[in-house]
């Protein structure tokens, strides 16, 4: 079987799950461990029977309330020394320990409430010079000798709800600095003489409160000690009225400015009851709560310095004129339901009740009932500047016309309050008398009809106007506003039934100074384009729950249709819940203010890509409860850039890699102060394998094995491209490139890298070895290329004439500075060149350098028929000293080009 408290605790349970929903009970059972934060240490609602140990050595707040200590121990909190408030409320704790001081020496506020604390003995606090707050209410306290006399500097001291049978806490005057004491629901019901005598020499106490103490008795003096007092609770002490007169008469003697009597059972209010108040400086008194039928004439006549009078909650039957009688400094009076109607009469207000309040600010009768308003229920009010009958009953205010109110003619009225006070018609010039009014408020009424305009005459200075919630729809015209243009702030919420024809011209139009424009909940299905034209200052607009699908559709009869145009200053826009499934492209274009933007409830799907780029200065998104599947930077990476807020829970989102990659990616690294819900109610659609689960659960690994091979497979593609184009380019024109390259190289450095003195040495450039048959290719190609800075030796022109052919050819081969082989097949076979020519050739390229031999491949000639034949292999010769003949007519001036590089190189070795 059970026990008491396992049931306690099972519905304890049930109860939280029903009133908070199960995500509340589970957060309130999965605190585990105390939370740290600024230095304060919260270990609250733990079970613990111990002060925790691992907690950081430099906090200075703990609270160890609802626990289960049964004693405060100095050495386990020895550890903190540095603590200046320990909170160890709602535990059991019986003693304090004399330690506790010794050991927190800089500790300041104490709260030990709702404990069981009894004997308090002096020792107990008398190392707790610091405290400046001590809370021990809610304990049993019996105090013995001294126990607060060391408390020097002790500003705030409760010992209420202590059963002290006394309100005297000591007999000797201590607690210097006391400036608030709590005596409330504590049992005596006398208060002495002497009571307050060890406060003599408490100059700053202010606030006491002796709230449902049952006060019977009052012996003359008991407030002389505390002469300072400016605030008196008495709330709850059920006294009545002489008892009440005997206190008055002793505070008269004080510095009182507050006096609170709420539930002291004063039914009828006497004349006399305040008499002892007459010459106190009495600025607040609260009467409410008291069933209060009747005020006796000139029952606040001894209050004249009176500011703040409170009535509420009380049953007023009559209000004369003498029964505000002498309150001639009264500035607000608050009488909420002070007025009720019974079931046999209904209260009544005298014509000029009022009158005596010259000075009065602030008038509300929120929730009262009274028979009519005459021409002369609120005369006299010459300072009045705020009134309030919201909710209030009156046949009157049912169909006010210009006589209703006239009795406001002489007060400089601000604000006027009639919310729900079932005004059905409104006539011309009703309110004409209220030339200063700046607020007015009519929200949930009866009003049905046309505003034409005349039923706000005279409220030229009107700034804020409030119809929301009506009953019944009011049809707008477009001279509905025009004598209010000044206005700042209009809401219709609620209340309105608009059509297309009725907005042409707009009944904004003249509202240029419009900030705040509220629409919704009005089922509007139509919006001219320039509807909103000329509201260049308009900062808020709210359309949320209305119609306007078909307005942004692409598909609409004549193109979408862009209301926001004209309002390029909003800061807030709300279209919650209009049935959107599309926003077209050019919808918010403009609205680069815009901070906040609601588009939750409604339809939407896929958003074009440029929709919210314009919106840079977004703080709020909230697009909840929406269609969206998928989230791409495309679309949401401007909007998200400098948020602060975002609500977007309750989408079917896809869980892949193309739809949500870049969103959880984002939520991981975001710098938003604030995503509700995020674990709970941002949740995958789709696939199968993340149905239901929270998108932080989606894993972004499984994506990023795709990145390298989408980069490998971009950087393998453009490598193989671009190498088969140069291939080709090579092939085809790396012959152009190379002669232009040449070109630049040589045109700043010259031809020749051969000293000047080299070129002094030899009589010939070149000295050229080819076959018969190649003759007439030499004589066509080379030779034309001589000139006053190139030569070549040809065996058959320049032979010395009686010279040996042997001789001949080694003299001309010493005066020429290159060997020139025009290489052909016919040359590999000529017996003259493979015995003699070739074998001194090579002998000049050991002895000089391999750079005294150039190669003219006439014939593409194997390697190895070149060794054979000539004793030379290319990989005997530098690069640029072997040239291919390829033939083409637009490659000859290329050719020569290499040549003449090839003749110019030196034959000297390079260390």
């Amino acid at each position: 079987m059970r026990s008491p408290r396992s049931l306690l605790l099972t519905w304890v349970i049930v109860i939280c799950y029903f009133m908070t929903g199960p995500y509340h009970c589970m957060a309130s059972q999965k605190k585990t461990s105390c939370s740290v934060q600024d230095g304060r240490a919260d270990c609250s609602h733990l079970s613990l029977n111990a002060t925790p140990q691992n907690l950081p050595r430099n906090i200075t707040s703990l609270d160890m309330s609802h626990n289960r200590l049964v004693r405060i121990s100095p050495e386990s909190l020895s550890l903190y020394h540095g603590l200046l408030h320990l909170d160890v409320s709602y535990n059991s704790i019986t003693k304090l320990d004399v330690r506790l001081c010794q050991t927190l020496l800089q500790l300041q506020m104490l709260i030990i409430e709702h404990n069981e604390v009894h004997l308090l003995k002096k020792d107990d606090l008398s190392h707790c010079t610091s405290l400046t707050r001590l809370n021990m209410a809610s304990n049993r306290l019996k105090l013995q000798g001294e126990p607060f006399s060391a408390l020097k500097n002790l500003q705030f001291l409760d010992v209420s709800t202590n059963k002290l049978p006394s309100a005297k806490l000591s007999s000797q005057p201590q607690l210097p600095s006391l400036v608030n004491l709590n005596l409330a629901f504590n049992d005596f019901s006398t208060l002495e003489k002497d009571d307050f005598s060890f406060l003599n020499h408490s100059p700053f106490l202010r606030v006491l409160n002796l709230s449902t103490v049952p006060l019977k008795k009052l012996e003359p003096g008991c407030l002389d000690p505390i002469s300072g007092l400016h605030t008196l609770v008495m709330d709850g002490s059920n006294m009545g009225n002489q008892v009440l007169s005997k206190l008055c008469l002793e505070l008269s003697g004080t510095s009182i400015e507050t006096l609170s009597l709420q539930k002291v059972n004063l039914v009828t209010l006497l004349n006399a009851t305040f008499t002892g108040l007459q010459k106190a400086n009495l600025t607040f008194l609260d009467l409410s709560h008291n069933g209060m039928v009747k005020i006796e004439e000139g029952s606040f006549q001894w209050l004249p310095r009176l500011q703040t009078l409170i009535l509420a909650n009380n049953n007023i039957k009559h209000l004369t004129k003498d029964t505000f009688q002498g309150l001639k400094s009264l500035k607000k009076l608050q009488m909420t339901k002070a007025l009720v109607r019974s079931t046999s009469s209904t209260p009544i207000i005298d014509d000029f009740s009022f009158q005596p309040l010259s000075a009065l600010e602030s008038l509300t009768l929120q929730h009262t009932a009274f028979r009519e308003i005459t021409a002369n229920t609120f005369t006299g009010l010459i300072s009045l500047r705020e009134l309030d009958m919201s909710w209030s009953s009156c046949a009157s205010l049912k169909s006010i016309s210009d006589k209703t109110l006239v009795s406001l003619a002489g007060s400089p009225l601000r604000q006027l309050n009639l919310r729900g006070t079932d005004i059905g018609e409104i006539n011309p010039g009703s309110f004409s008398v209220l030339g200063n009014l700046t607020i007015l408020l009519l929200d949930h009424n009866f009003i049905g009809k046309i505003l034409t305009g005349e039923e706000f005459k005279g409220l030229g200075q009107v700034q804020e106007l409030h119809m929301s919630d009506n009953y019944q729809k009011v049809k707008l015209s477009s001279t509905s506003f025009v004598m209010v243009p000044n206005l700042r702030v209009l809401t219709l919420g609620k209340s309105i039934n608009i059509t297309a024809s009725e907005l042409d011209p707009s009944p904004f139009k003249p509202l240029s100074n419009l900030t705040f424009l509220d629409l919704s909940n009005n089922n509007i299905a139509n919006i001219r384009e320039n509807t909103f034209e000329g509201l260049v200052n308009l900062k808020v607009l709210k359309l949320q729950h209305n119609n306007l699908a078909r307005l942004w559709k692409s598909a609409n009869l004549g193109g979408p249709v862009l209301f926001l145009k004209g309002v390029q200053n909003l800061i807030t826009l709300q279209m919650d819940s209009n049935g959107l499934d599309e926003i077209p492209e050019e919808a918010l274009r403009g609205l680069s203010n815009l901070s906040e933007l609601s588009l939750a409830s409604n339809l939407l799907n896929s958003l074009k890509d440029s929709v919210f780029d314009d919106l840079t200065s977004l703080r709020v998104l909230r697009i909840q409860k929406n269609l969206i599947t998928t989230v791409r930077p495309e679309v949401f990476k401007t909007p998200m850039r400098n948020l602060s807020l975002l609500v977007m829970d309750k989408n079917p989102f896809d869980c892949t890699c193309e739809s949500i990659l870049w969103f959880v990616i984002w939520l991981n690294n975001t710098n938003v102060t604030r995503l509700p819900n995020l674990r709970d109610q941002y949740r995958c659609n789709t696939p199968r394998a993340y149905f239901n689960r929270s998108i932080m659960d989606f894993d972004t690994l499984s994506c990023k094995d795709m990145t390298p091979f989408q980069a490998l497979y971009v950087l393998s593609s453009t490598a193989v491209l671009m190498l088969m184009v140069t291939a080709l380019v090579v092939r085809f024109h790396g012959w152009r490139i190379q002669f232009y390259w040449n070109i630049l190289i040589n045109r700043t450095l010259g031809f020749s890298d051969a000293s000047v003195e080299e070129g002094r040495e030899f009589e010939y450039d070149a000295y050229i070895i080819h076959a018969e048959e190649d003759s007439r290719w030499v004589e066509r190609m080379m030779v034309p290329l001589e000139n006053e800075r190139c030569k070549f030796c040809l065996q058959d022109r320049d032979e010395v004439p009686g010279m040996p052919l042997l001789e001949s050819i080694v003299d001309n081969m010493k005066m020429s500075r290159k060997i020139l082989f025009v290489v052909t097949e016919s040359l590999l076979k000529d017996p003259w060149c493979r015995r003699f020519k070739a074998h001194h050739a090579l002998n000049e390229v050991i002895e000089a350098s391999r750079d005294s031999v150039v190669l003219v491949f006439l014939q593409d000639v194997h390697d190895y028929k070149l060794s054979r034949s000539l004793f030379l292999r290319r990989g005997m010769l530098r690069s640029r000293c072997i040239l291919d003949w390829h033939g083409h007519k637009e490659r000859v001036p290329a050719f020569h080009q290499k040549l003449l590089i090839a003749l110019g190189m030196t034959n000297r070795l390079r260390e």
